[in-house]
């Protein structure tokens, strides 16, 4: 089926009370995997293709936007495609001809007034074209391999009345929320702050978005899914299964130099874990596609 947009799976699944899982993708099998995945479980997903990726991928986002748009056209469940942690004004430019419906603008590591008056301008030109636009504040760490702020640092959590007039400044239409999670964590340990959640989520109009989402156990998934996350951003999962499955194979078949076949282990693994974790944030999302 064609792309859908984020700004509709996001909406319908706000009103629902559920979530929409969005795996974050850096190779084709990333990608196959995640469709794979969703259809398993029946349920949309949202690519996300990082500025991270597409450094990775020698500065060039058309290979992995084409990629994943010609796997929305032939999967059997609504497929999304995101531009996230998007820090680079020329990238954000590039979005809209790409094929990306929506894109998260990332100035949190500026100061509040700044983040604030680059999040404006780029939700503006966003907005212009068709764009679905998501912001950060508060700083969930761990990108680009910096530690995690400390509970209580100033800044560490996304404060409620702070949130409530960026969203009004910027204009954003969802916010992603610093409420305990940490990006790249390859550990299943990170004890969300339900309370700040439940504040923010009586405070703000927009959806709710969890990144670093990896790192969060199963129960604290559904809990904060329960309590207004709209949107799950999963990345490091995805890589820990991939990175597992293709250990084990080499290290039980060391000869092996044809990489279909450790890929193809790989990729299974990918697909296992979305839709294990589809079952965990949106349960209600519907049923297997073969059904």
């Amino acid at each position: 089926m064609p792309l859908v947009t984020t700004g509709e799976l996001i909406t319908a699944a706000a009103a629902a009370r559920t979530a929409v899982p969005a795996f974050n993708i850096i190779t084709l099998e990333h990608i196959e995997a995640v469709v794979a995945g969703a259809e398993s479980a029946g349920a949309p997903v949202v690519l996300q293709v990082s500025e991270n990726a597409v450094t990775f991928r020698g500065g060039r986002l058309l290979p992995l936007a084409r990629a994943a748009t010609a796997a929305a056209e032939h999967a059997a469940v609504p497929v999304a495609l995101h531009l996230d942690h998007v820090q680079r004004d020329d990238l954000l430019r590039l979005a809209p001809d790409a094929g990306f419906g929506s894109v998260m603008y990332d100035a949190s590591r500026l100061p509040y007034e700044e983040n604030l008056a680059a999040t404006r301008a780029a939700a503006d030109w966003a907005h212009a074209r068709g764009l679905w636009i998501e912001a950060e504040l508060g700083q969930v760490g761990g990108k680009h391999g910096e530690p995690a702020l400390d509970a209580h640092a100033p800044g560490a959590r996304t404060d409620p009345d702070e949130a409530r007039a960026f969203v009004a400044g910027s204009g954003v239409d969802a916010l992603a929320v610093a409420i305990g999670s940490t990006h790249a964590m390859t550990t299943r340990t990170a004890a969300l702050d339900h309370a700040l959640l439940k504040r923010l989520s009586a405070a703000l109009d927009v959806p709710l978005v969890l990144h670093g989402s990896s790192g969060v156990p199963d129960d604290e998934l559904r809990t904060a899914v329960e309590g207004g996350i709209a949107k799950v951003n999963i990345g490091t999962a995805l890589n820990i299964a991939m990175t597992g499955a293709v250990r084990e194979f080499l290290a039980a078949r060391p000869e092996t130099v044809d990489p279909r076949k450790y890929l193809a282990v790989g990729r299974e693994a990918m697909a296992a874990t979305v839709a294990r974790l589809i079952g965990v944030v949106a349960p209600r999302a519907g049923t297997p596609a073969s059904a």
